[in-house]
């Protein structure tokens, strides 16, 4: 068997500010300092964002965040598109 390719690249996100998503609705932003092929990343200067009962953020520091409860990843500063990885490619 070939090797298994990621879906996601994130190695160009390494030390860039990330914004992660969990099943629940908690939210996070940090600075991707690592992570492995079962999309499992370690943030530093984690902030929390709470919108409940009052929009507000929460310190976290460095945090370990497991890829199975991860829903969305988005770069902070801007977006970018990328082909569907779900196409069959011609």
């Amino acid at each position: 068997k070939g090797k298994r390719e990621a879906i996601l690249d994130l190695s160009k996100y390494v030390n860039e500010r990330i914004r992660v998503k969990f099943t629940g609705g908690r939210e996070v932003t940090g600075i991707l300092k690592g992570y492995d092929q079962l999309l499992n990343l370690v943030l530093d200067f984690v902030e929390e964002e709470i919108n409940e009962p009052d929009p507000r953020t929460r310190a976290l520091g460095l945090a370990v965040l497991r890829g199975p409860t991860i829903t969305l990843l988005s770069p902070v500063d801007g977006t970018e598109e990328i082909a569907n990885p779900f196409v069959a490619q011609e």
